[in-house]
């Protein structure tokens, strides 16, 4: 019989937020898996989530497969390491196990379809279903709302189940165990690939506050005790050597002794919450595998659990209470935050937590997420395979990176690579199997290399040697200070050994550049978050000018770019009484969105920058019968205008907007009659999605090339 295969994958969790890999936070359900399995310490992935995902399902570096930074930054034909999709040539381990009969299901987090290809409309072949699975249910970006979810399942968008105690997490299991439930009753003889990728533990973290209330007190010492406790635990549980010591605390990050009592109070809760979400991930990863268990297949099925990066640095110095704050470089402070406490966690807020948690988070490491220092790349890795991992709870030490996954799994499946799927001819795998590890924990890497690159950032492993670039956004790629260690021997790497081996870093640097070459890794860039407003050669939706949404349109998380240029939104409408209602169109939440409604016999349009609300209320009512609602947007300045509301061509009011977002409105969608998931205004927050009671002919975007 076939052993069954699953993946489970956590998001931005750090190389010690494990109770296996020395935190204090409680995860027995992963123990378990460690304990009944094998642990890895010296494993690695890419410094962001698409990447990782992209190298994890295909086991090919990342740049190489089109995916050399997130799938929402597709920079076109020019630069192929960089179009936010697997190229075809590149399969995932989804389609070959398919042809091999088996059943494929993917359920959570998604993150490799370019945004533009995210419409209700598809296209569909960079969706799951598209990329080998037979089912899906999930979320296709990169984040979201823990309770009030954008949900898709299969190729069509779905509102989350409406239950007063809803969790994302926990309807992901629930999902999961019904799709293998099916799969266990009419075809128990046939093996399956579970793909279980949570939203946990990416920010925003959210959990009830029973989970948020096992942690009281628990941070009260700080992030830098809590690293020396983590480090000594480590060191016990021989995840670390002996002799590691800890990485400098990371530039920015204060001494916990030298914050204000308020600091110290807002940012306890933050890890507070943190720490209860991983604990409640941990308990819907026992209900899978207890299912596993209780259907008799746990022992056959082949379970590999790891994060896709380090910790996140999004949360800033004192943490976030939204998520476009950080996207749009809009900075927030405690001194905001604090009156605010008891929303940490809750509905009311999307936290993440400051960067001094995060570097606690990747004990013992420097660093965070995007970095290509192992902050950013050094995570857990757990193999549990029953039938064939005997040296049970042990740590193996041997360098892989996550492109070596899908190579063991096929190893052990006895499936090789096809030399075609669909036609197209398939590049080879880059990873090489870990297989060679189960057996003998004192056996030699079998990897000599692995380079790392990240936009501008840069690192190679060589033979137990790493060398690493930090770059500052703005400078000259040349001017970048390389640092050099020798892994061997300094596990946290805190000894920089450049100025003593100036030959050593010039041979790795010589490595790199013949490794980014040969995996068309290039061009380094200089820009992140700045590419959320990048409109790509091949996005043929978002370079229209000129857009129409019809009612009964599905919820999309593609929309019109009206980022940082004039444009307007026409809207004919028939009321047929003077109570009609209700939303024309929204894109957003209360963090950060626009939408425009009818309320009180009143128009409405309101633009959140970030908590800044834009607001007008038609000084006319809407006449009952036919009429025609505008808005424009009038460009006066970069990321500023002049808005004005007109009903049949009578101007009805205006606002100044002196700022606007410049990079991403939005990790929700485009709704038109309603606002289906998180509100953008608070005026209609209690009155469900407040779907338009009367009839929308059409909305209609004209957008201006200024």
């Amino acid at each position: 019989m076939k052993n069954n295969i699953v993946y489970i994958v956590l998001d931005d969790m750090g190389f010690s937020d494990l109770g296996c890999y020395g935190s204090e936070i409680k995860t027995p359900n992963i123990d378990r898996l460690a304990q009944n399995g094998l642990s890895y310490n010296n494993f690695h992935v890419t410094p962001l989530c698409s990447p990782t995902r992209a190298s994890l399902l295909t086991g090919r570096n990342h740049h190489s497969v089109g995916m050399g930074l997130l799938s929402n930054f597709d920079l076109g034909p020019d630069v192929p390491s960089t179009r936010g999709k697997i190229h075809p040539s590149a399969g995932t381990i989804a389609e070959i196990l398919k042809e091999n009969d088996y059943s494929t299901f993917a359920v959570g987090k998604w993150h490799l379809a370019p945004i533009y290809e995210e419409s209700a409309a598809g296209p569909f072949h960079n969706w799951p279903l598209g990329k080998g699975f037979e089912r899906f249910y999930g979320f296709l970006e990169g984040m979201t709302d823990q309770y009030s979810p954008s949900l898709v399942y299969d190729n069509h968008s779905v509102e989350p189940p409406e239950k007063s105690d809803y969790h994302l997490s926990e309807d992901l299991v629930d999902q999961g165990i019904k799709f293998v439930s099916d799969h266990a009753s009419f075809y128990p003889e046939k093996p399956f690939f579970m793909y279980l990728a949570f939203g946990a533990q990416h920010s925003p973290h959210q959990v009830s506050q029973t989970y948020i209330d096992m942690y009281k007190g628990t941070y009260n010492k700080g992030w830098d005790k809590i690293r020396e406790e983590r480090l000594e635990r480590q060191k016990s549980l021989g995840i670390v050597p002996t002799d590691t010591v800890l990485a400098e605390r990371n530039p920015g990050v204060k001494e916990w002794e030298n914050l204000s009592q308020d600091e110290k109070r807002l940012f306890e809760r933050f890890q507070e919450t943190y720490a209860g979400f991983l604990t409640h991930t941990d308990e819907q990863i026992g209900r899978f595998v207890n299912f596993l268990e209780a259907i008799g297949q746990l022992d056959n099925t082949m379970i590999v659990f790891l994060s896709d990066n380090g910790a996140s640095q999004e949360g800033e110095f004192d943490g976030i209470l939204e998520q476009t704050s950080y996207f749009n470089g809009v900075p927030t402070t405690a001194e905001s935050m604090i009156d605010r406490i008891d929303d940490i966690g809750g509905p009311n807020s999307q936290p993440n937590y400051p960067r001094g948690w995060a570097q606690a988070s990747n004990t013992p490491f420097k660093y965070y997420k995007q970095t290509t220092f192992d902050g950013g790349i050094h995570v857990p890795l757990i193999y549990h395979f029953p039938n064939r991992i005997k040296d049970f709870g042990t740590v193996r030490d041997q360098f892989h990176h996550v492109i070596d996954i899908t190579p063991t799994v096929l190893e052990l499946a006895g499936i090789s690579t096809p030399e075609e799927i669909k036609g197209v001819k398939q590049m080879p795998l880059h990873g090489k199997s870990m297989q060679y590890t189960f057996d003998d924990r004192s056996v030699h890497t079998s990897r000599e290399t692995q380079y790392f690159l990240m936009a501008g950032q840069r690192a190679i492993w060589h033979d137990g040697w790493k060398a690493i670039s930090f770059h500052t956004k703005g400078t000259p790629f040349e001017e970048d200070q390389w640092s050099l260690f020798n892994i061997n021997k300094d596990f946290s790497q805190s000894n920089d050994l450049a100025a003593i081996y100036p030959e050593k870093l010039k041979e790795l640097q010589d490595i790199w550049l013949n490794e980014v070459m040969e995996f068309n890794a290039l061009p380094l860039l200089d820009q992140t978050i700045e590419l959320f407003a990048y409109i790509s050669p091949d996005d043929k939706v978002r370079s229209r000018t000129e857009f129409t949404f019809f009612p009964g349109m599905s919820h999309s998380l593609a929309s019109p770019p009206i980022l940082n240029r004039s444009y307007s939104i026409t809207v004919p409408i028939d009321c047929p009484s003077d109570d009609c209602e209700g939303v024309l169109i929204a894109q957003g939440n209360q963090y950060s969105g626009y939408t425009i409604y009818i309320q009180n016999n009143r128009l409405f349009y309101e633009y959140n920058y970030v908590g800044t609300v834009y607001k007008i209320e038609s000084d006319l009512e809407i006449p009952v019968g036919k009429s025609t609602l505008h808005f424009e947007f009038s460009k006066t300045g970069p990321l500023q205008g002049k808005g004005r509301l007109f009903i049949d061509d009578h101007q009805v009011g205006e606002v100044d907007m002196p700022r606007t977002l410049p990079f991403l409105i939005s990790i929700e969608g485009l709704d038109i009659g309603r606002d289906a998931y998180l509100p953008v205004s608070k005026n209609y927050a209690d009155l469900g999605d407040f779907a338009f009671t009367g009839t929308i002919q059409k909305v209609a975007f004209k957008l201006q090339n200024d």
